[in-house]
């Protein structure tokens, strides 16, 4: 017999069906071993002796994959095939040798890099063992992220309260964030002025911008007040323009290359939404395989760009066969990683069989958007080129002293565009030419008169640069070699899990105690968080597990620097005192009006220092005058206090009364008086909203709530919305829902209130036997009379009437349903109901007379069972 291993029980399932009766395929569901949480699990002074511990759920699958091996003649290790699947299966090489199971058994290490019957046999027929290589670098890799984690992050904890922890890659990656955020603050916009105008030469109307005023090339920034834009305008009016030169270029565009992961996550999100660990996790189970389709794709970890031939012959032969011949180039595309030394599985992310189109597939949601773009991706790289006529027309004025440009651009042929089209990342916002893409120019000849139609001048302000989403911030670690294709998913979700980011519009934003831990570890850690160190670090593990260099002699290295580093800043005394002098400008910007950015502004004599509270695990900035002056506020140039404090907003155009922004005790708020009102009205500023850039708008739509959101129509009580302690909610009869962010609780309606009132209902009385509020009331079953509701379930809305429930269709909005809607689904259900109901009264019964005649065997036997009691409190004696 053979026993194979494989990680999840989804790949388990695949494989075994393309194995014989002979094979016995066991998942160990991942790593069945890890480092203990707990210090002292690599001891450098031991050589990094390393000690691991069986995590308590694999040691009921370790002893069933341990039982098989006993019997088996072979044990065939079928893990993924990069760096992490070689230490899975060397984890269980070594815990089945320990078990002493493999006496007569013969281990062997097989890989392929898609779960596929042809794959998975050739793999089979080609064993190898271990290597040993890979398995060194992930000890490396481990050993130096628990040195780092259980070195650094004691420190943070001593030093720098309300830290969570550091990270070798994490503090990196959110150190980028921190510096764009820095970046953005010191940002200065820059004004400055388009000219356009349309002209004609005996042609359409067609749109111009100015290239040259009084003799000189003018750039997108050069024009930069009014005055100027006006100038150019009246030059252009008054000007007599021919056309000076007419230029068509034929432009070949190629298309991208297949996936790989870092380029797979970055487009999944540009296109789809979909963060780093959602693409990954729908991957995962497109490469596992899905029902009995198989595995769809190749392995989903990969730094590499080849497609075997086999997929290119099927990609091009798909080509042929939907778009026709003119879109198979002459020659395959072969395609070349620009990593130094990628060291994952060798193959792009593609679909195994290139012939499965994505709408001949049984897949839902996740998994049917991420294969289509996988499937469409890997055709596009093979097809062939677009090709784009781009025309560049130059008018000029006799005298030379203003020109215009007009640019416009057609594709000839489509190309690998007829499929797919890479997503784009933030365009340059420094002004910059980007030719119009769509743009189509009439027929124009060289020399024509052109005359002006209309001039347009436009005032513009540069933009910052913007802050990183996932796809951008995967990008930046891939360009500076940080990180590697399997760790983006998960370093991108520990800097949430930490709450060091938080995300806006699918954009990282460092929170204060991100800004914090960056600044600390810059101060006295600078060498670990810099990114060449890190990427030559990563370098080095790559060349470790390419047998070029000893892996504890990278862990000697790195752990002759770290230990004095973290000795010496433990010792010190003052670290915060230090760190408020070194981050200082970034903590109180210059305002430029000569007033001291330090100076307290809620008692205007105390001056703001950087302040830690132990007791509150946390850091802030405060007033020296505590405890009589409780000023406290976050960081960042954007703070609280960058307006100087309290400021008038305007008036309330409905009372009349004055809106002031004032900094209190627990932070910024809103306040009005109303005519006639002793007693102000306040609100707080929610989470997010920034006092420093707080209009009076927005002031009267917080002082306005809470607000009536209408009578709920079970029981006719008022739904009201409104800001609490927890953030924004509806609240009904005392029961209140959150609700997802600040600006729904100023649109929010009935339906939505009641259907998230509801659900909180159904969540909060669940298995008490409690009746939850319906979410809509359909009205009387025209057969029985009895009423029709749609209900809020565990599992989903359903519709019920009586003791009928029918799940609502999927893609169904239980406000949009309708009586005539759910009676079909109440008859269906109801057909389906006897079936199951008929054996009910017998299983019910018989389930009566069991228990009672138990009972009576077991009031028997109570003697024998109460002795059996006594005798250990005997034997307890008599020791």
């Amino acid at each position: 017999m053979n026993l194979v291993v494989v990680e999840s029980p989804a790949k388990a399932k695949t494989i075994n069906k393309y194995l014989g009766p002979d094979f016995t395929v066991l998942a160990s569901y991942g790593h069945v071993r890890d480092l203990p949480s707990k210090d002292g699990s690599v001891l450098p002074d031991d050589d990094f002796a390393m000690s691991w511990e069986i995590d308590a759920k694999a040691s009921k699958r370790l002893s069933e994959i341990a039982e098989v091996a006993k019997r088996s003649d072979r044990v065939i290790l079928a893990t993924d095939p990069d760096r992490e699947g070689e230490a899975i299966s060397w984890h269980v090489l070594e815990i089945l040798t320990k078990k002493k199971v493999l006496k007569d058994t013969h281990v062997e290490r097989v890989t392929f890099n898609a779960i596929t019957r042809s794959a998975v046999l050739e793999a089979m027929a080609n064993p190898r063992q271990i290597d040993m290589e890979l398995v060194e670098a992930y000890l490396a890799r481990r050993a130096l992220d628990y040195l780092v984690g259980f070195t650094l992050s004691p420190v943070l904890w001593r030093k720098l309260p309300g830290a969570r922890s550091a990270g070798r890659v994490q503090s990196v990656a959110l150190r980028i964030v921190v510096d764009r955020e820095m970046e953005i603050e010191k940002f200065k916009a820059q004004e400055y002025w388009s000219v356009e105008a349309d002209m004609a030469a005996d042609s359409p109307p067609f749109t111009t911008r100015l290239v040259k005023h009084a003799g000189k090339r003018v750039q997108r920034l050069d024009i930069t007040s009014e005055a100027m834009a006006t100038a150019a305008r009246d030059a252009i009016n008054a000007g007599t323009f021919t056309i000076a030169s007419v230029e068509k270029k034929p432009v070949r565009r190629a298309p991208a290359p297949p996936f790989m992961t870092s380029t797979l996550q970055q487009e999944a999100s540009r296109k789809l939404g979909f963060t780093a660990q959602r693409t990954m996790q729908a991957a995962q189970k497109l490469y596992e395989g899905v029902d009995d389709q198989g595995g769809l794709i190749t392995y989903m970890r990969t730094d590499g760009l080849s497609v075997s031939p086999e997929g290119i012959a099927q990609a091009r032969e798909v080509i042929g066969d939907r778009f026709g011949p003119a879109y198979v180039p002459e020659q395959p595309r072969y395609y070349k990683t620009k990593a130094k030394n990628a060291q994952e599985a060798h193959e792009a992310i593609r679909p195994t069989n290139m012939t499965r189109a994505p709408e001949t597939l049984r897949l839902e949601g996740d998994l049917q958007k991420l294969y289509e773009l996988i499937w469409k991706r890997t055709i596009a790289s093979q097809m062939e080129s677009a090709r784009l006529d781009r025309t560049t027309v130059e008018i000029e004025e006799p005298t030379g002293q203003t020109g215009l440009r007009a640019t416009g651009q057609v594709v000839a042929f489509d190309g690998f565009m007829a499929v797919y089209e890479e997503g784009r990342d933030d365009k340059p916002r420094d002004g910059g030419d980007d030719e119009d893409e769509t743009t189509r120019l009439p027929a124009l000849k060289e020399g024509a008169v052109a005359r002006v139609e209309a001039v347009r001048t436009e005032q513009h302000f540069t933009e910052p640069p913007p802050r990183y989403s996932e796809a951008t911030l995967v990008k930046k670690l891939e360009e500076l070699g940080i990180g590697r294709p399997s760790t983006y998913a998960s370093i991108l979700t520990t800097l949430r899990d930490r709450e060091y980011v938080r995300m806006d519009k699918n954009r990282f934003i460092p929170e204060d105690n991100g800004r914090l831990v960056t600044a600390f570890l810059e101060q006295f850690f600078g060498r670990w968080v810099e990114y060449d160190f890190t990427a030559a670090l990563e370098n080095q593990l790559d060349e470790v597990s390419a047998g070029e260099l000893d892996w504890k002699v990278v862990l000697r290295q790195f752990w002759q620097q770290l230990k004095p580093a973290t000795e010496a800043v433990t010792a010190r005394q003052g670290v915060i005192d230090e760190l408020d002098t070194a981050i200082g400008p970034f903590l109180f910007p210059d305002k430029g009006d000569g007033t001291d950015p330090r100076l307290c502004p809620l008692c205007k004599s105390g001056r703001l220092h950087l302040k830690a509270s132990f007791k509150m695990r946390s850091s802030f900035i405060g007033c020296s005058n505590y405890p009589e002056c409780r000023y406290t506020r976050g960081f960042g140039a954007a703070s609280e206090a960058e307006d100087g404090g309290d400021r008038d907003l305007g008036v309330d155009p409905v009372t009349g009364a004055p809106v002031a922004l004032k900094i209190g005790r627990f932070g910024p708020y809103v306040e009005t008086t109303p005519p006639g009102e002793e007693k102000p009205k306040r609100s707080s500023l929610p989470k997010g909203w920034s006092a420093a850039t707080l209009t009076l708008d927005q002031a009267l739509r917080l002082l306005a709530l809470p607000r009536e959101v209408g009578i709920h129509p079970e029981d006719g009580k008022p739904i009201t919305a409104g800001l609490g302690r927890y953030g924004p909610f509806v609240l009904h009869a005392g029961t209140y829902a959150n609700v997802a962010d600040i600006d729904e609780v100023f649109e929010i309606g009935l339906n939505r209130a009641v259907v998230l009132l509801a659900e909180k209902r159904a969540g909060k009385f669940a298995g008490r036997g409690a009746a939850a509020a319906p979410l809509k009331d359909l009205g009387a079953h025209p057969e029985t009379g009895e009423p029709i509701h749609v209900m809020a379930g565990r599992f989903g809305p359903y519709v019920k009437s009586g003791k009928i429930n029918a799940t609502l269709p999927k893609g169904t909005a239980p406000e949009d349903l309708t009586l005539e809607q759910a009676l079909p689904l109440l008859a269906a259900r109801a057909l389906a109901a006897p079936a199951k109901g008929k054996k009910a009264p017998v299983a019910k019964k018989a389930a009566v007379k069991k228990p009672a005649a138990a009972k009576a065997t077991a009031a028997k036997k109570a003697p024998a069972k109460k002795a059996a009691a006594k005798k250990p409190a005997v034997a307890k004696a008599k020791a």
